[in-house]
């Protein structure tokens, strides 16, 4: 286990996640297909008793009931129809229902805490989703236990399309670093639709005495253990991106977690905490203001928003990538016309010319993809950080 120190005032308790937020190639998974419900791991529907045994029965020879053959074939005969009526009927109820949806207001809950680029996205999602789907969007901030918290909430919810929840790569970091959580991530939900993905930035205090990637990569060699980086709790991008900064460098850093990304972000202005991998989304303002000394950004190109700053790879660490993406998932059996009516409607949205200006000017892009897009892309992204979870040392309970 590495290293790690407990921020004031959270020790015993799971630090909460702020981040939405590293991208394996999001161009690359466009792709067509729908929603799928709960796999092998997940319960079973039951055949009822008295639907199986007459069919069961007049289908093996030698079988007695106790009634005359007749009889027998009779009752089997009018459970098959039964149940072929059923059948038919279940789908135009299924039909009807996404042509009716949404007939009331649909809740988004985001289990970030509030003002980090979770929170941010799913609001301005939030402000311009009721144009197109004719009922209010509500997001619902509900942090806490590395996400957990929120996201076992949503997957015990109604699989009806009126609770859905916003994801980031916390979420499948956590499927290694919390082995015990309540739920599984691509059993328990199914993809909707992806939002957007913006690199990190890599500060430190003006104090450091590093002024480039290679000075502090040196100044961690010298000092193992020596400095300290803050991040809003284990498993958010944030984290994450710092271990395998870490792995990639050969450096010792300890991790001081925090319970949300305003408090680690102020940690670091304040001179408390030397560094920090940070969304640009919401550092580039304290880095212009010159609060903080930028070293490098975590995309494969310079940042639109900080064009001055050397990518990490270009400064040093060839290969490094690790960016924040956002999406939205829903509990497990919802409709597959629900799905692609919201997955339609989401990604109209975040491609209005007016969102893809905002999100350009803050340094975020727009994902669109199908829902078997985003599962491919969720899965990939599960296996990515699973082995930096595993050199990291951090998995929980």
């Amino acid at each position: 286990m590495k290293a790690e120190r407990e921020c004031p005032g959270t020790a015993g308790v799971p630090p909460a996640t702020n981040g939405p937020l590293s991208l394996p190639s999001p161009q690359a998974r466009e792709g067509t297909g729908g929603a799928s419900g709960r796999d092998a791991r997940g319960p079973r529907r039951e055949t009822p008793a008295v639907l199986g045994a007459p069919l069961a029965a007049a289908a093996l020879p030698g079988y007695s009931t106790g009634m005359g053959e007749e009889t027998a074939m009779s009752y089997a005969h009018k459970f098959a129809i039964a149940a072929l009526l059923a059948a038919n009927l279940a789908a135009p109820a299924t039909t009807a229902s996404a042509q009716d949806y949404p007939n009331r207001p649909i809740k988004i809950i985001a289990p970030f805490g509030a003002g980090g680029p979770g929170d941010v996205f799913s609001r301005q999602l939030a402000q311009f989703l009721p144009e197109l789907l004719k009922q209010s969007v509500v997001v619902e901030n509900r942090p806490g236990a590395a996400s957990v918290i929120g996201a076992d909430a949503v997957a015990k919810s109604a699989p009806d399309g009126y609770t859905l929840l916003t994801i980031s790569n916390t979420l499948t970091a956590n499927e290694t670093l919390y082995p015990n959580r309540p739920y599984v991530l691509m059993r328990d939900f199914v993809p909707v639709a992806a939002l957007n993905y913006s690199e990190l930035v890599l500060v430190v205090h003006p104090s450091v005495p590093a002024k480039h990637l290679k000075e502090l990569i040196a100044l961690a060699k010298v000092k193992p253990g020596g400095l300290n980086y803050a991040s809003a709790g284990t498993g958010t991008p944030y984290h994450m991106a710092a271990e395998l900064f870490k792995k990639m460098t050969g450096t010792d850093i300890v991790h001081v977690p925090h319970k949300a990304a305003g408090d680690s972000r102020n940690a670091v202005i304040g001179g408390h905490i030397e560094m920090m991998f940070d969304a640009i989304t919401t550092m580039a303002s304290n880095v212009q203001a010159g609060q903080v000394r930028a070293l490098g950004t975590t995309a494969t190109t310079r940042s639109k928003v900080l064009p001055d700053v050397p990518t990490i790879a270009e400064a040093g660490v060839p290969g490094f990538e690790a960016t924040i993406w956002l999406g939205l998932m829903a509990p497990a059996g919802t409709p597959k016309p629900i799905v692609d009516k919201l997955n339609a409607a989401i990604n109209q949205t975040i491609t209005r010319p007016e969102i893809v200006a905002a999100w350009d000017r803050q340094g975020a892009i727009p994902m669109t993809m199908t829902p078997a897009a985003l599962d491919a892309f969720l899965r990939e992204d599960i296996e990515k950080w699973a082995q930096v979870a595993k050199f990291s040392g951090a998995i929980g309970q």
